[in-house]
């Protein structure tokens, strides 16, 4: 059993048993940590070298070359910009996130295929869909968000494989309503994702969480991140 906890400010509040997390071997394999943060359970399996270094080598270079890479572009407050990172859609479905509707893609790329199968088979869920994300240089990044859209269905399981550069994942609990959308002194949590790393987020982790990987000041060289999920088809039958 290893716990630790993230240094805080001298002006942040500072309650042990709030911000211990602990890291659990359990009899899948995976390591587990559970932050009882005001009775809210952050539930994530993180499996450190999913993928060995030489195996992560020659699959990072084939995404790499071979995913139909695309940059898209958001309008907000009727100001467009272009999304920094590149992406690619797969699955029988679209999928709809900040306004931006990925159109259904159902040819596989036969690697994706595989590591689809093998993660579903660790983890005991199954995927029908798959965000890809390409993170050329430490300038790429992805801001905070949930991962909560209606088509993910209710505390949605998503397994995501890094490939390629370290970069670091950090997730922060949502305010409560006591604190009006204050983030300021709520937990945060740091996680430097290494080549062949598989992190899954389960329960209400979506609902009570949010997470990025920021942009960083030091060179970074490019990183794949493959995100498995399940969509579900929109109850109206419409895509919003």
């Amino acid at each position: 059993l290893h716990s630790f906890r993230e240094g805080k400010t001298q002006q942040e509040p500072f309650c042990s048993f709030l911000h211990i997390c602990f890291w659990l071997w359990s009899e899948t394999g995976y390591w587990c940590i559970f932050l009882p943060f005001f009775f809210v359970i952050l539930r994530i399996h993180l499996i450190p070298g999913f993928i060995d270094s030489e195996q992560a080598d020659w699959m990072f270079e084939q995404l790499l070359q071979d995913i139909p890479w695309g940059q898209r572009t958001h309008v907000r407050q009727e100001v467009s910009f272009e999304e920094p990172r590149l992406t690619s859609w797969y699955g029988e479905l679209p999928y709809t996130y900040s306004r931006i509707t990925m159109q259904p893609n159902p040819n596989w790329h036969p690697l994706l295929s595989m590591l689809k199968e093998r993660i579903e088979e660790c983890t005991g869920h199954t995927f029908n869909s798959l965000l890809c994300n390409l993170y050329r240089s430490e300038k790429d990044s992805v801001d905070w968000h949930s991962d909560d859209e209606p088509s993910l269905g209710k505390n949605p399981v998503i397994a995501s494989l890094s490939l390629g550069a370290t970069r670091t994942f950090e997730m922060r609990r949502k305010p409560s309503p006591e604190e009006n959308g204050d983030y300021t002194y709520v937990e945060r949590l740091k996680i430097p994702l290494d080549h062949g790393t598989l992190l899954v987020m389960e329960g209400a982790t979506q609902e009570d969480w949010q997470h990025r990987v920021p942009k960083e000041y030091h060179s970074r060289d490019e990183r794949i991140n493959l995100t498995f999920r399940i969509i579900y088809p929109e109850p109206d039958g419409v895509w919003k």
